[in-house]
């Protein structure tokens, strides 16, 4: 089936401690956005990939691709407020019967192989997301107490999450709810299994000056 990407970049940097939005951000010599993209083009180089940023860092993403000589053809899509009408912005005219993944923009490391697994798993079973095992003890907070639970019981969720078009642009026209923490739960809101396939544990969100480290001591 035909593939697309869904790129969606929409942070500011806050925690960052920085005044350049986190998907600009260099890294390795180049803005992390780059890294994502190219993550895809690596796996496909004929993949659709569509990048969706706020409005006002549209003029700033063109510089930063002539400053860098970036090739890599991708189309440009102006975000909403919240990450559900960005990603639904980046949706519009989206061809039914293919598969679509959604990524974060700020997640550089995801492997070849997750991607793999996620498009894989999405074309059997029309939805799939891509989790990894919690590693360190959880505890419940409720109220002024909390209990540990079982950490076996959950699992961290990353991204691509990648989707058949017909289903993600259903799923889409349902107005927000205050429970679509991600595109797999908007999914699911509209009665739609989700299938779960093993992530890679590298692929991490960055979103602190420690996650750059971190992702400048992992990227090759």
């Amino acid at each position: 089936m035909n593939k697309s990407v869904i790129i969606v970049a929409g942070g500011m940097g806050t925690r960052m401690n920085s005044t350049i939005p986190k998907q600009f951000i260099e890294l390795k010599g180049i803005p992390v956005l780059m890294h994502t993209i190219m993550c895809f083009h690596h796996y496909d180089s004929g993949i659709s990939i569509r990048v969706v940023l706020p409005s006002d860092q549209l003029a700033t993403w063109e510089g930063l691709c002539l400053k860098h000589s970036f090739k890599i053809k991708h189309e440009c899509v102006a975000g909403g407020k919240i990450r559900y009408q960005s990603v639904k912005n980046g949706l519009n005219n989206l061809s039914a019967g293919i598969l679509v993944a959604i990524h974060d923009g700020v997640r550089p490391l995801v492997s070849q192989l997750t991607i793999s697994h996620c498009f894989n798993a999405a074309e059997k079973y029309g939805a799939a997301i891509p989790v990894s095992d919690v590693h360190e003890t959880l505890r419940q907070v409720q109220g002024d107490k909390s209990i540990t639970v079982n950490r076996a019981d959950y699992r961290l969720v990353q991204t691509p999450q990648v989707f058949l078009s017909d289903i993600l642009l259903e799923s889409y026209k349902t107005p927000y709810q205050e429970s679509f923490t991600d595109d797999a739960s908007v999914i699911e809101y509209c009665g739609h299994h989700v299938t779960l396939v093993e992530g890679n544990r590298e692929n991490i969100k960055l979103t602190s000056p420690v996650d750059l480290k971190i992702a400048e001591a992992l990227l090759k």
